[in-house]
């Protein structure tokens, strides 16, 4: 539903609960317990970041009576149209003397007359 790739799941509590983690195998064992084996309830908010994508989502559990037979849970709010991988950073020219003319400064090791 979020189109993260990598994402760490923790929540918002102060502790820094840790749910999901991209690092392999880290939380496994969490995959077959349920939320409020965590003590999330209604109004719990969880932090989820995916470092891949430079994108962090706040999440907020809400109960709710109102979904449809044999849904589990419904997404409600905006999310984004298009994650995707970072853009690369843009890479500095290394400039030496202060011009980007290239320029370099003298190898010459003779004596000058």
């Amino acid at each position: 539903k979020f189109a993260m790739v990598a994402p760490d799941v923790q929540i918002d509590d102060g502790k820094g609960t840790i749910l999901i983690s991209s690092e392999e195998g880290e939380t496994e064992a969490n995959n077959h317990r349920k939320l409020s084996d965590f003590a999330i309830r209604n109004g719990t908010r969880l932090q989820a970041d995916d470092f891949l994508q430079d994108y962090t989502l706040l999440i907020n559990v809400l109960h709710s009576e109102d979904v449809e037979k044999d849904v589990e849970f419904e997404v409600v709010g905006d999310a984004p149209e298009r994650v995707g991988p970072k853009p690369p950073e843009p890479t500095s020219k290394n400039i030496s003397n202060g011009s980007d003319d290239g320029a370099q400064p003298s190898t010459s090791t003779g004596k000058q007359q």
